[in-house]
């Protein structure tokens, strides 16, 4: 990434990928795995992982015109090719979960 920033606002990476806020943020709930940190007032910060599925995705739509099934289907596919990929998903959850109990305590 540009400055090797652990966080990245939403409108820094609408601005890399080249789409609206408001496209990342429809993306967000049509692809359970795209979960960025939300703080206590609900601002979102993109890791590179999010980042990274966010250009997956824009690729396959804008790029290869596939559907939102698709591209889910694409992105299913492609975490079962990659076994390293579950233990991602499994270890960003967790790492949400955590960060969401922290910002309660």
């Amino acid at each position: 990434m540009e400055n090797n920033k652990l966080y990245y606002s939403i409108g820094e990476v609408a601005e890399m990928l080249g789409e609206p806020q408001s496209v990342l943020r429809f993306w967000e709930t049509e692809f359970p795995s795209l979960q960025p940190v939300k703080n206590k007032r609900g601002v979102r910060s993109y890791t590179e992982h999010d980042i990274n599925l966010l250009r997956r995705i824009r690729h396959l739509t804008r790029d290869c015109g596939y559907t939102l099934d698709g591209v889910r289907e694409q992105l299913r596919v492609r975490a079962i090719d990659d076994p390293k990929q579950e233990v991602v998903n499994r270890l960003t959850e967790v790492r949400k979960f955590l960060v969401d109990l922290k910002e309660q305590l």
